[in-house]
């Protein structure tokens, strides 16, 4: 038996940068080396969120050399290495869970003599967490997802498959996280910053009143939101989550983001980024733009910014703004007018 872990969900941060490199990815060089196109255009992509519970990383594996057995987030369970009692929930409703996943393996033509079935979820309910509303329920299992592997094939692609409409009946302490309220949100990779507001208003409804423990007929804080979308084969995973649940303990929580000012910012950073000023320094950095070289970048970029300083600080003074404001932005359009001028 094989612990499988469950990947670890990352910060919004993480997969904007991510979707950025698979966005712009090209191919390698002759070195094997990535090639990036830096001027492509970013995805929208629609994420699905669904409620995230505070209570512990739980996965029932299954394969026919091992039959099924439970695992926590580092270790593989049994009834005397248990986790909060998980390793005997599994024991007592074996034949629905193993059925669950036989179903599962053969809906997707699963050979399960090699591959490995992972069917995870989150372990919550009374004695495992505190604070948050779905403690004071039952402990249960709110499975979020189902992946195939293959531990002793190092040249196997692990994938998931899509088990939101896997349902248990006959028990009221095994449910699917789709049951409950799921939210749904366009990312526009090109300006991602502009979600950030959208998912501090569901955090905060979210956190109000835990939409599983309500459906479950209890009221309280709930933790946050996992949102999951696919991108080029790539399964995209990422939290946002409040801080009610966490006690004194501290969370990575999201910034708001003042739509106003950012379109004040956006619109000076077009006003001092002219077509004759980028092309004006482009040629000073490449002799003319005979000389175009990437080593030249960096020198050119900050010869835009020093421009600006000087010719142009009035205007961003006027719209109550400061030159770090619109430095990350300026860079930006320089960047892309000098891989612009390399393809020319």
């Amino acid at each position: 038996m094989k612990l499988i872990k469950f990947p670890s969900i990352e910060q919004f941060r993480n997969v904007v940068a991510n979707v950025k490199r698979m966005a712009t990815f090209v191919g390698l060089d002759d070195n094997g080396d990535a090639i990036y196109n830096e001027l492509a255009e970013l995805p929208t992509i629609t994420f699905k969120g669904t409620v995230k519970l505070h209570g512990t990383n739980a996965g029932v594996c299954y394969n026919d050399q091992n039959g099924l057995y439970p695992q926590s987030k580092g270790n593989v369970l049994s009834i005397g290495k248990d986790n909060f009692g998980f390793a005997s929930f599994v024991k007592s409703h074996e034949e629905l869970l193993l059925n669950t996943l036989k179903e599962v393996a053969d809906f997707y033509e699963v050979d399960t003599s090699i591959n490995t079935l992972s069917l995870y979820g989150e372990w919550a309910g009374q004695s495992i967490q505190k604070i948050v509303a779905i403690s004071e329920l039952p402990k249960s299992l709110y499975t979020v997802g189902c992946k195939v592997s293959n531990p002793s094939d190092p040249e196997f692609v692990s994938y998931w498959v899509d088990v939101e409409d896997v349902r248990f009946p006959g028990t009221d302490i095994c449910w699917n996280i789709n049951e409950f309220e799921t939210f749904e949100i366009d990312i526009d990779f090109n300006h991602p910053e502009i979600a950030q507001n959208k998912f501090i208003e569901l955090i905060k409804y979210v956190e109000d009143e835990c939409p599983v423990a309500k459906q479950l007929g209890v009221s309280g804080i709930g933790e946050g939101i996992v949102w999951v979308a696919n991108y080029k084969g790539h399964e995209l995973r990422f939290k946002t989550k409040g801080e009610k649940h966490a006690g004194k303990s501290k969370v990575k929580t999201l910034k708001p983001v003042d739509e106003g000012r950012l379109a004040i910012v956006n619109g000076v950073v077009d006003e001092v980024t002219p077509i004759w000023r980028l092309n004006q320094m482009f040629n000073e950095a490449t002799e003319g733009g005979n000389n175009i070289d990437r080593k030249y970048l960096g020198g050119y970029i900050k010869s835009v910014i020093e421009d600006v300083i000087k010719e142009d600080i009035d205007l961003v003074l006027k719209a109550g703004l400061e030159m770090k404001d619109v430095n990350k932005g300026i860079s930006k359009i320089a960047r892309e007018y000098f891989f612009e001028q390399e393809l020319v």
